[in-house]
């Protein structure tokens, strides 16, 4: 009789338990050839990004973080329009051309998006998506680190060429105890997570060929007949590329319910990330290195992957429902990289027990630290990692989450909450679905639940100097308006930023705006004090919180105001990579580890 199979969710869990230790045991060692990957390259949007990367990167190989022996480089995309991840995928060819002539068509490459300056998750802004920490491991890991580590397992079997993944997702898998995923086919070759219909409209989608074997197995070899990027539920259908599901699909994620799929119902395979051959890296070279220069945004997922396949048409290059600018140069643009990969071929590598994570805004990034069981069993994430804590909490449902942090005995956090590299004070008090980052919080007042609060070190004339951005999470900061008549449909905390504006005593100008003059939003808004000391621009900031939930005012007058366009323009990425380090370094003394 055959052996029982473990269900699907523990199979996935010591998959990926597997893959945790197997990278924890290189961290800090020199890789033998073939081991791992050959280079480690993450893109980023402009030379400020590039440098604070670089930072990251040099302390973490001095810390011993990362396996030895490895190649790890900060590609920047070139001054000008914004080119999108495509774009950044050309440039990040051109700069390994250039670093390694010939000697990278024989290397296997991991090539990270991190690029931009997420918005949604404004924690992350200062320092990259790629650098956002994790609650596990002891380092803390980083999303870095959990890349490496759930990748661990591809460049053995992977022949030379591009691995194309971006830095806030997370794909977990379980295969059989002797298979493993192999990319080595010319051409394209993706990953397919099996997923519900309302998923696929913000995915990619794959029309898979037909399929012999009428048994899903965890592992399959697919062919892809076409590719359909973030298609409506209708297209689905007509282009056949629903199918009857298996097994559990994927979580749906909105606006906090999580609904499982049930068994046999419709399901599509949505895509994550994709290896493209060395072959095909050096003909999209050429296609770069041939135009000069981009001038328009490129998405690497839909306008390389939709080109490919034998059902592949010209019609989605038109498509331009999502695009501001650049419209006429764009069209033409998908059409001649629709002509230059017409014919190669996309393979898929199902994975039917696998999940796909994306933890790109404050609502995800709470929920999942906070509230998910799957993620939390699956990684084993903790509710308090490498912190000083003094309540632990006994609840296995939602809870908060404390990542390197020190709070005083006498400091409460309700559920739903995450405090990473902070300093709470006494009787400090964090409402629920708060996220608190890089700050020392002293005030008694306490924090409104739905609270966003981030502290970045600034230099400003050669002087150390401090700013807080605080919101609510559930802002927009995206949210722009064209006129200065129109900021009363901006919002912040839910009140109307016009009143808000009021409590604060600040007059509506341009001057109150930085950047752009017809893009308005709270990215740009000039309303957050600097301040000569970190605790004393938590303060500050705090009370302009408080004073608009309060209905109180708060006059910022006294203060130089900065946004957080300017904020990030400003920081200073030593510092607050010492303030991480000196918070490390007291929870290590005090918890014996050193």
């Amino acid at each position: 009789m055959a052996a029982a199979r473990d269900p699907p969710e523990v199979s996935l869990r010591e998959a990926t338990q597997r893959k945790l230790l197997k990278f924890s045991e290189l961290r800090g060692k020199v890789v033998a050839p073939g081991e791992f990957w050959d280079i480690v390259a993450i893109t980023a949007a402009d030379e400020k990004q590039e440098l604070a990367y670089n930072q990251q990167l040099s302390k973490k190989l001095k810390r011993k973080e990362l396996p030895l022996g490895v190649q790890y480089h900060v590609f920047v995309d070139p001054a000008g329009a914004k080119i999108g991840n495509g774009g950044s995928t050309l440039c990040a060819l051109q700069c390994l051309e250039k670093l390694y002539r010939d000697k990278w068509n024989s290397f296997t490459i991991l090539l990270i998006h991190s690029g931009g300056y997420s918005q949604r998750l404004p924690n992350a802004s200062a320092l990259g998506k790629i650098f956002t920490a994790l609650p596990l491991g002891n380092p803390v890991y980083q999303m870095l680190e959990l890349k490496l580590a759930m990748y661990i397992d591809f460049p053995s079997h992977m022949s030379p060429g591009i691995l194309v993944t971006c830095a806030d997702d997370i794909e977990l898998y379980s295969i059989g105890e002797f298979e493993f995923i192999r990319f080595d086919k010319p051409g394209f070759t993706a990953l397919a997570h099996p997923s519900s219909l309302t998923i696929g409209t913000t995915h990619g989608v794959f029309v898979l060929e037909p399929f012999d074997d009428l048994k899903h197995r965890d592992l399959e070899y697919r062919s892809c007949h076409r590719f359909l990027h973030k298609p409506s539920i209708e297209k689905m259908y007509q282009f056949n590329a629903v199918c009857r599901s298996g097994h559990f699909c994927q979580q749906d994620f909105a606006g906090g319910d999580i609904a499982n799929l049930k068994l046999d119902s419709d399901c599509v395979y949505t895509d994550s990330l994709f290896y493209m051959d060395h072959k095909s890296a050096k003909m999209l070279l050429a296609f770069y290195e041939e135009i000069g220069t981009l001038g328009c945004e490129i998405d690497a997922y839909g306008d390389f992957l939709q080109a490919l396949g034998p059902g592949a048409t010209v019609e989605y290059t038109r498509n331009t429902s999502n695009v501001i600018k650049e419209e006429s140069e764009l069209v033409e643009m998908r059409q001649r990289i629709f002509h230059l990969l017409k014919g190669t071929s996309l393979n898929v590598v199902v994975l039917n027990n696998s999940k796909f994570y994306h933890i790109g805004t404050t609502e995800e990034y709470l929920f999942y630290f906070t509230s998910d069981n799957s993620l939390k069993s699956e990684l084993g994430l903790q509710s308090i990692t490498f912190s000083i804590f003094p309540d632990t909490p006994k609840c296995s449902g939602k809870t908060f989450c404390i990542i390197q942090s020190i709070l005083d005995s006498t400091c409460s956090a309700a559920p739903g909450s995450v405090v990473e590299y902070s300093r709470l004070g006494p009787d400090v008090s964090v409402g629920e679905n708060c996220i608190i980052s890089g700050s020392h919080i002293i005030t008694k007042a306490p924090l409104p639940a739905y609270s966003f609060v981030c502290s970045l070190s600034l230099k400003m004339n050669r002087c150390l100097k401090y700013s807080t951005m605080a919101f609510g999470v559930q802002d927009n900061l995206k949210k722009s308006v064209k006129t200065l008549s129109d900021i009363k449909f901006l919002q912040f905390f839910g009140v109307c930023f016009l009143s808000c504006l009021d409590v604060w005593n600040l007059k509506v100008t341009e001057e109150l705006f930085s950047g752009n003059k017809t893009c308005l939003s709270l990215w740009t808004a000039r309303i957050f004090p600097v301040c000569s000391s970190l605790s004393d621009s938590v303060t500050a900031s705090l009370r302009m919180l408080n004073a608009v939930k309060n209905k109180s005012a708060f006059s910022l007058n006294s203060y130089r105001l900065l946004s957080i366009e300017e904020m990030l323009i400003y920081k200073d990425v030593e510092d607050m990579i010492t303030y991480r380090e000196q918070i490390f370094l007291e929870v290590s003394l005090k918890s014996n580890l050193i």
